[in-house]
Parts: C-alpha cells; sequence; structure tokens
C-alpha cells in the first residue's frame, strides 16, 4: 500500500506534465489517505454537527474506514442528500448551507486531497480562492503591484455561481482529465444526491452543495475554463504595445522649458516646470498601447484595462457571452459595473480600489504616485463594524459578555479587532481605523465597568500596557492568568497593532502550505490524534479491543464544571488539554449515559 504523500506525489507529478488519470478511483482504497482527511476535518467546527443523520465525527473508527473502503471497492457507496439549512447574507436574503453526513465528509475529503495534488499544478496563477498557499491578500497585493496606469475596472460578479454550475459542463470538463468512469460516476452521485429541507427530499438539477468539502476544488476546476479564456483570448487581443508613446504637448513645453533656461528667463523657466508638472509624460490616448488585466477569487473577477471605454464595454460583453454560451453562467448586470479608475472606486474582496493620481507628491523630484494602484478601507465597512458595539450612536457594553472572566472579555474583543486590523492592513488608508479602535476599546472597557461596578477610567488604569511593535512601543489593554509552576501565564490582549501599510501582508483562507513542495497542506503530517488512534489502546482502562474517539466541541466546557465534579474522561481531557479521549466500546457507552467507568492501574 502506497503512502498518502506518494500517492499525491504522483498526481501532482502527472498534473504538472498534463497527463491524464487512468485508474483514479483505485486510491479511493487506500486507508492511508482517509486518515489524513480524518486528521484534517476532526477539529472543524461543524465536524460535531449531525448531518441527515446522527453520525458525526464522535465515535471514528478505524472499521468506519474498512467499511467505506469496502462499499467504494464494490461501487455500492452512496452519498446520502445533505441537511438543508440557511444563513443570512449581508443583503438581508438568506444563503442555503448543505449539512453532509460525516462518512460522506470523509469520502468527499479524499476526493478533494486527490483531485487538488492534480489539478493544482495546471490552475491559472491569476486564481487565488480556495487554493494552497493562496487568499484574499495574495489576489489583492497583485492588484496593487501588477496593475498600475489601469484606466477601467471590470467588476464581474457571476449570478449565483455555485448553485448554477451545470452538471453536464462540469462532467465534460472533469473528463477531460479523468479516463477513469468509475471515479467519474461517483462524482456523478456526489452531485446528485440531493438535499433534505423539512425532512422532504429534494433533488439538486445544478450547482455544487453549499458547504461540501469538495465544492471549493470542484467549482476552481469549473472556472478554469474562465481563466484559460481570458489568458488564451482576450489578454493576447487587448495587450499590445510594450510602453506609450511620449506626450507631444509635454515634449513641447520641455523644448520650451530647454530655451528659456538658455535665455535665463528664471520667471518663464519656474511657469514652465509647473506646466510640465500637470501634464502626463506619456501620451494617454495612445491608439497603440492597451493593457488589460485580471484576477478572480472564487467567483469574484476584476478585470483592469488601460485603453477606451469602448473596448472595455466590449470585453464585459464578450466575457458575459462566453460563460453564457461555454459554462452556462450569467453575469450580474447590476452588480458587474465598468468603473473609472481615476475618479471612481471599483469594490473587490472588501476593499476599494482606485487608481491614484496627484501632481504635488513628488518622490525624488519625479511624480510618483501617478498611475499606482491604491487600496483604500471603505467607509461602509468602518460604519458596519462599529455598528455592533454603538446603541444610539455611543459605545456601548455588551451585556451578553458580563458574566464572563476578564480574561475571556478581552481575548474576545482582541480576537475581533485583530481580525478586522489584519485583513486591512494592505490598505493605505488603515490609518482610519482609529475610529473601530476607539469605538471598541470604549465599549470593551464599559462591559469590564459594568462588570465590577467601576467606571471606565479604573479599567483603563487597571489593564492598560504597552507592548513592543516594528514600529516602536504602542498602548494596549491586557490581563494574565497564572498556570502554576513551569507553564507560561495564558495572556489575553486587545490593541497594539500599529495602523500602519503592510505591503506584504498576507492573509490566506486556511492553514497553508508555505513551500511549492508542500502543495497540500498536512496532507501528509502524522498527527498526534492518528497516532493515538493506530495504537488501538483505551485510555481510560486500557483495553486493546476495538477503540473509538470520543471527541467533545469545547474544552471549556469541561473546565466550567469544576475540578471537583469531574468524572475520570474529563480529568484526562483537561490534563492532557485535548478535546479527543481514544476509548474502548464499552467506556464510550458509559460515558454518553453518564455513568462512572473503570480507570486502568497506572
Amino acid at each position: 500500500m502506497q503512502s498518502a504523500k506518494t500517492v499525491l506525489d504522483v498526481l501532482r507529478e502527472r498534473g504538472r506534465r498534463g497527463l491524464p488519470l487512468d485508474e483514479l478511483y483505485r486510491q479511493m482504497f487506500n486507508p492511508q489517505l482517509y486518515l489524513v482527511a480524518y486528521g484534517r476535518l476532526y477539529s472543524n467546527a461543524g465536524a460535531l454537527t449531525p448531518g441527515p443523520d446522527a453520525e458525526t465525527a464522535d465515535g471514528m473508527t478505524l472499521a468506519k474506514i474498512e467499511s467505506i473502503i469496502d462499499a467504494l471497492r464494490h461501487e455500492r457507496y452512496r452519498f446520502k442528500p445533505v441537511k438543508r439549512t440557511y444563513i443570512p447574507k449581508k443583503n438581508g436574503k438568506r444563503r442555503p448551507l448543505g449539512l453532509p453526513s460525516w462518512s460522506d465528509k470523509l469520502v468527499a475529503e479524499v476526493v478533494r486531497l486527490l483531485l487538488e495534488a492534480h489539478y493544482e499544478p495546471q490552475f491559472s496563477d491569476r486564481s487565488h480562492g480556495f487554493r494552497p498557499g493562496r487568499g484574499c491578500h495574495t489576489a489583492l497585493r497583485e492588484v496593487a503591484v501588477a496593475w498600475t496606469g489601469t484606466t477601467w475596472f471590470i467588476e464581474g460578479d457571476i449570478s449565483g455561481c455555485f448553485d448554477q454550475l451545470d452538471r453536464q459542463v462540469m462532467l465534460e470538463v472533469l473528463e477531460e482529465n479523468i479516463h477513469d468512469n468509475r471515479m467519474l460516476r461517483l462524482l456523478s452521485n456526489m452531485l446528485a444526491a440531493g438535499y433534505l429541507e423539512d425532512w422532504v427530499w429534494h433533488p439538486t438539477l445544478s450547482g455544487v452543495p453549499q458547504g461540501g468539502v469538495a465544492s471549493p476544488i470542484l467549482s476552481n476546476i469549473y472556472l478554469h475554463r474562465l481563466d484559460i479564456f481570458v489568458e488564451k483570448v482576450l489578454l493576447p487581443e487587448y495587450n499590445r504595445g510594450l510602453r506609450r508613446m511620449h506626450n507631444p504637448a509635454y515634449l513641447k513645453v520641455q523644448r520650451e522649458l530647454a530655451k528659456a533656461r538658455h535665455r535665463g528667463d528664471t520667471a518663464t523657466v519656474r511657469s514652465l516646470r509647473q506646466e510640465l508638472r500637470r501634464l502626463p509624460t506619456q501620451n494617454p490616448h495612445d491608439s497603440g498601447y492597451r493593457r488589460l488585466r485580471y484576477v478572480r477569487y472564487a467567483d469574484d473577477t476584476l478585470l483592469g484595462f488601460a485603453g477606451p471605454k469602448a473596448e472595455a464595454e466590449e470585453i464585459k460583453r464578450r466575457l458575459s457571452q462566453f460563460l453564457q454560451d461555454e459554462l452556462k453562467l450569467e453575469l450580474n448586470q447590476e452588480k458587474t459595473l465598468i468603473t473609472h479608475a481615476r475618479t471612481q472606486r471599483a469594490r473587490f474582496l472588501g476593499y476599494e480600489i482606485t487608481t491614484q493620481h496627484t501632481d504635488r507628491f513628488l518622490t525624488n523630484g519625479r511624480r510618483s504616485t501617478n498611475g499606482v494602484i491604491g487600496l483604500k478601507v471603505p467607509n461602509a465597512v468602518i460604519k458596519a463594524k462599529c455598528a455592533r458595539y454603538l446603541w444610539r450612536g455611543k459605545p456601548a457594553r455588551r451585556r451578553e459578555l458580563t458574566n464572563f472572566d476578564d480574561y475571556a472579555i478581552i481575548a474576545s474583543y482582541g480576537a475581533e479587532y485583530r481580525g478586522i486590523v489584519q485583513y486591512y492592513l494592505l490598505a493605505g488608508d488603515v490609518a482610519r481605523l482609529s475610529r473601530l479602535n476607539w469605538v471598541m476599546v470604549t465599549s470593551m472597557l464599559k462591559t469590564l465597568a459594568g462588570k465590577y461596578h467601576s467606571s471606565v477610567s479604573k479599567m483603563a488604569r487597571k489593564y492598560e500596557a504597552t507592548v513592543e511593535t516594528s514600529y516602536g512601543p504602542r498602548r494596549c489593554f491586557q490581563v494574565s492568568v497564572e498556570r502554576g509552576e513551569g507553564k507560561k501565564p495564558l495572556v489575553a490582549r486587545y490593541g497594539g497593532i500599529p495602523l500602519r501599510r503592510q505591503k506584504n501582508a498576507v492573509l490566506t483562507d486556511r492553514v497553508q502550505a508555505r513551500t511549492e513542495r508542500e502543495l497540500v497542506p498536512r496532507a501528509v503530517r502524522h498527527i498526534e490524534l492518528i497516532s493515538r488512534l493506530l495504537d488501538g489502546r483505551c485510555e481510560i482502562c486500557g483495553s486493546m479491543e476495538a477503540v473509538q474517539v470520543h471527541q467533545i466541541r469545547k474544552l471549556a466546557d469541561l473546565i466550567k464544571v469544576g475540578q471537583q465534579a469531574m468524572p475520570v474522561w474529563m480529568t484526562i481531557l483537561v490534563r492532557r488539554r485535548r478535546k479527543t479521549l481514544i476509548v474502548c466500546q464499552s467506556c464510550h457507552a458509559s460515558i454518553h449515559r453518564g455513568q462512572p467507568v473503570a480507570t486502568r492501574m497506572e
């Protein structure tokens, strides 16, 4: 049996060389891949959320992997319909979310590992969504660095993209690289499993399951055709010329300036130099120069074009026509906008993007700002983020946190503030988040003051601290919790983040590989839980009979019980600071019944 690393390396090499896959389905029989998939999924927030059945990550066994492989080997495995729920969207509407069975999650994660290993080397460098080593910040940084001189932004928004992916087109795209009918049938069954709403089965005629483990890689495979169309057709056609021609008006003033200097006419020299700074050095209407640039994050696309608006509208029309004819998708005409880069701002991934222009700002005597892309924090974002902490326009305490301890209150505010600030560190005006900082600090201190029936100023003096940063000392608020001898104290901190732009700030969607060699994060790392499961020993009674994994949602729920009232299994979890415990079947049943369990002799 090949190791998971060997399997994925082989698939990655075939993908890099553009070779098709003939026996991909056979890799679904490799139990090592399921252990890797389990190691990636068990810690997710939804691992203990039941889908259409009661099956969750709790009670995971090696026998379950064997039964799944046996069903796949005889082609008897069928994906269950997902349980549908709805989550709110920003516009007031609701987005459907599917909750699959735990076994289906395992199989889908193995499928994702295999597909990602093969397709990742083939994907476009302009695609950044749901990919190892890429994320929102890599997409935004590409726009900021490489899109200088953009005149028009074309904001592409696909209407209901993930719900409208055509199943027949999806299978045709997969058939181009996967020459294995059994694997194609498995993928087709996954897409056609349907969903349960109010326990009534409904068919899925199109799209990929919202919330499905394999949905991101399948959508990237589908939209790869769009990337190829833009790169192979639109970019070569709308990119021409090495650089713009010199502006005749600028050259004329330059000649007059040289003559004035030769005459010694200082007043005319001063006037002509001011006029030069108002003129572009290159011809902005050069018909021999065009530049089209493209970036995609999931279903959000952005094109930057240097040229006339008529051609920008033609690009938008051709993009819409391709999506409709080849991918059976439609652009949302209300959200797909053509934005003038200098006078307006495009919206992409929560940022406002504009082409900066000023004749006054000079670097080494040159206008270094003109044409440079600027990333901005939208006013609507600041207003929306502040609203959570305001009551009637003023910062207010959060009553739901009043009963928590000081560590939890400061940690909660600190995590929320840190997440917002770190996302917008690429923005040139990130300092505008100082308004949010003041609102959140005041709200936090009011929450602490309400807890102790004290005042904001007293709470500020009690928790105020200073932290060293790369930009010097910064004020913050923190609290420490001692943990006994030999252990570092737990520290909760709010603030201490300089609101200064960081051009190389990186934010990824999940734990990503840091080197090109490790394209699949955590794919081959033997995590501790897997080693304990393979050891096959009950960690309560020491029995060597068939073991299972007992898993809880949060360790904090056990700590609240108190040391005196804890049963043995809780004590073990708290002492190890783990959410999982390897137990035999009888001990697991006793835990769920609330009965005491016998411990092994130490």
